[in-house]
Parts: C-alpha cells; sequence; structure tokens
C-alpha cells in the first residue's frame, strides 16, 4: 500500500487527510471509519458499483456504526440537481446528524454528487471518498471540488468540501470495463503534462501495462498522480491562482461534453481530446514544438482515447467556453503548456482557438 497525504494550509490543518492507494482497502475499511466515530454512516452509490461493492461497504460499516445507503442511478447525464435532492432526501429520512459519515463509493459523478450533498447537509458533515475508477483514484476524489452539472455548463454548483480521508482499492479496477480505464488514463497523462515531464516519459512507456491492469504500474501511476494534485491543492485549495492548471485541457473538454450531452463521451474521453487541443493551441502561441504536439496525441491515442471528437461546432463550443466557470467577465481561461512538464495561465486570443478547432475539422 502506498500512502499520500494531502496537506492543507495550516488554517486548515484540521481538513489534512490521507489518500491511502493499493488492493484490498475496501475489505478493511471497517479500521479506518472506527477512529472517525461516526453516529451514523451513509453509504452513497449507483447501481453498477452496487451490485459490485455495496453488500460488502455496508457490512464493514455497520460493524462501526447504524449503516444505510443510497443507491442513485449513476451516469454523467444524472449528475444534477435532482440526483443532489434525492441524497438530501436520504439523508433526511435516514436522521442524519452532524456526526454522521457520509461514504461516496464509486465513480466521479458519485463522488462529486455525494461530496456537495455532504457539504450543504447541516451546513457540512463529513465524508470519506471510495474511488472505484481510474479516473475517480487519480483525480475527483482528491482535493475536495464537490458539485453537479447545470444545462448551461459542468459542475456549475457545488462547493469546496475536503474528504475525511481517501481509500483508492486499485483491486476494483479490475471490473472496469476498457473505455473506462482508458478515460482514467486521461488525467493521468495531464498529471505528467502539467507537472512532472519525467513522469510523462514514464507514462507512455507504461501505458501498455497500465491498460493491462498491471497492479505495480497502477498503484505507482495513481500514487504520482495524487502527489501532484495533492501538491497543487495544498498551495492552493480554493483555486485562485495555481491549481487552476489542474484544467489543463478541461476548457476544451467541458465544452465537448456540454455540447455532445451529458454522457455521450466520458469525462476523460473529452480531457484526452482537450489535452490534445491545448496542446495546438500552446503550439499556436509560439511555447510548444510542432513535435511535443505529436507527441501528446501519440500519447492520448495509445490510451485508448479519441484524439478528435466529431460534430463540435466551433461558435456553438467557444460560446461554452465562455460560460465555463473558469471564464472571468465572458474571457475564456486556457491552460496552456510551456513545454511538456510545466503548464501556464495565458490570456488567449480567440481567433487563435478558433483556429486550433478549425485545424481539429471542426465547423
Amino acid at each position: 500500500m502506498r500512502t499520500v497525504d494531502v496537506e492543507l494550509p495550516q488554517s486548515a490543518s484540521e481538513r489534512a487527510y490521507p489518500i491511502h492507494i493499493g488492493p484490498g482497502l475496501l475489505a478493511r475499511v471497517g479500521e479506518y471509519l472506527a477512529p472517525l466515530t461516526p453516529s451514523s454512516i451513509i453509504v452513497v452509490t449507483d447501481r453498477t458499483v452496487d451490485a459490485l461493492h455495496g453488500d460488502a461497504v455496508c457490512a464493514a460499516s455497520a460493524a462501526v456504526a447504524p449503516a444505510s445507503r443510497i443507491v442513485l442511478e449513476g451516469g454523467e447525464a444524472g449528475k444534477n440537481l435532482s440526483c443532489l435532492g434525492r441524497i438530501l432526501d436520504g439523508l433526511v429520512a435516514a436522521r442524519a446528524d452532524r456526526s454522521t459519515l457520509l461514504l461516496a463509493l464509486g465513480g466521479g459523478v458519485v463522488g462529486d454528487a455525494a461530496g456537495f450533498a455532504a457539504a450543504v447537509y447541516m451546513r457540512g458533515i463529513r465524508f470519506v471518498q471510495l474511488p472505484t475508477t481510474l479516473l475517480a483514484q487519480v483525480d475527483s476524489s482528491v482535493g475536495g471540488k464537490t458539485g453537479v452539472n447545470h444545462p448551461s455548463g459542468k459542475n456549475l454548483v457545488g462547493a469546496f468540501h475536503q474528504p475525511q480521508l481517501v481509500l483508492a482499492d486499485t483491486a476494483t479496477l479490475a471490473t472496469l470495463p476498457p473505455r473506462e480505464l482508458s478515460a482514467g488514463l486521461a488525467e493521468i497523462i495531464k498529471h505528467g503534462l502539467l507537472a512532472d515531464a519525467a513522469y510523462f516519459a514514464r507514462i507512455e512507456r507504461d501505458t501498455a501495462a497500465l491498460r493491462a491492469m498491471d497492479q505495480d504500474a497502477l498503484t505507482a501511476a495513481i500514487a504520482r498522480s495524487c502527489e501532484i494534485k495533492a501538491a497543487i491543492v495544498a498551495a492552493d485549495e480554493r483555486e485562485s491562482g495555481a491549481r487552476a492548471l489542474l484544467n489543463l485541457g478541461h476548457t476544451f473538454g467541458h465544452a465537448i461534453e456540454m455540447l455532445a450531452g451529458y454522457g455521450a463521451w466520458l469525462h476523460g474521453e473529452a480531457v484526452g481530446c482537450g489535452l490534445c487541443l491545448a496542446g495546438d493551441l500552446s503550439a499556436r502561441l509560439g511555447l510548444l514544438a510542432r513535435g511535443d504536439v505529436v507527441r501528446i496525441e501519440a500519447a492520448v491515442a495509445a490510451a485508448g482515447l479519441p484524439v478528435r471528437i466529431p460534430g463540435l461546432g466551433r461558435a456553438a463550443a467557444v460560446d461554452a467556453m465562455r460560460g465555463d466557470k473558469k471564464a472571468r467577465a465572458g474571457k475564456i481561461g486556457f491552460i496552456v503548456l510551456e513545454r511538456i512538464g510545466r503548464a501556464a495561465q495565458r490570456p488567449v486570443d480567440e481567433a487563435l482557438v478558433d483556429a486550433t478547432l478549425c485545424a481539429a475539422g471542426y465547423t
């Protein structure tokens, strides 16, 4: 097992927490929950994950405190205010109090929605992330971003609310369809691109092993990605500066998700395409060599991700990006690459954005 500590600023030291990474952690969930002395435990999950892990997690939780569960339909298309309302209704029905512990068992949709419910129920209760997808283990379960989608944009409604701990059980990844595993690799690639050139090179070398579910390769990659994200979150918990770098590829990716219809493309697939577009834009700004753009596209393709997602209208995409939560006064905020291993936030002329979209075949 590997452990990565998320060290928040001194004023938030009571919200620092560990990320434990390795196989078999769900079977040991009770020993991690017991020190938190909850009055009750409520597991939020979706139907697919509940069928695989729900009974075991609930049984282990019941050995610590009275336990119940809320089962969602799941899927990005259902990550909305209605989903949030269902969780809150469940908490009220279970008579959850401020000592209740909420467990988010599942992928990023469950983690984001359950974490947001924990942030707003009784003005905040504790929760634990139990991510069961690669994307959630390397990204959405870490850093305290919670929320749901709005028809006008992805994750427009949410809150910063840090978990008590994260248990990333790598054995759960064995149940993932190949497409879901590839979606998680998008975030792993992103972390290497924005912060660690040597790590990106290692991802290029180990992609086949990662896609083959090699446990050593997976644990090492998850741990390094969590280290990168934890360091950025520790420096900028609420995304007022450096944390925006984690949005590399996401401005394009969120527009793709929204215009295609939430759930048509997996988040990681949209981000993978977004990384390719961000690379092209970086080259147009004179920051990145064209050879590096080719290298990024090759890494995305090797991970089983689309380097182009068809059907995106250029004007609609730019309009969607203006409405993104990272935009300021209608100005689109882009994270670009100064080189592989170093990202920066730069003002970008929309004509260059249009040129990037045009070159990618969007009309």
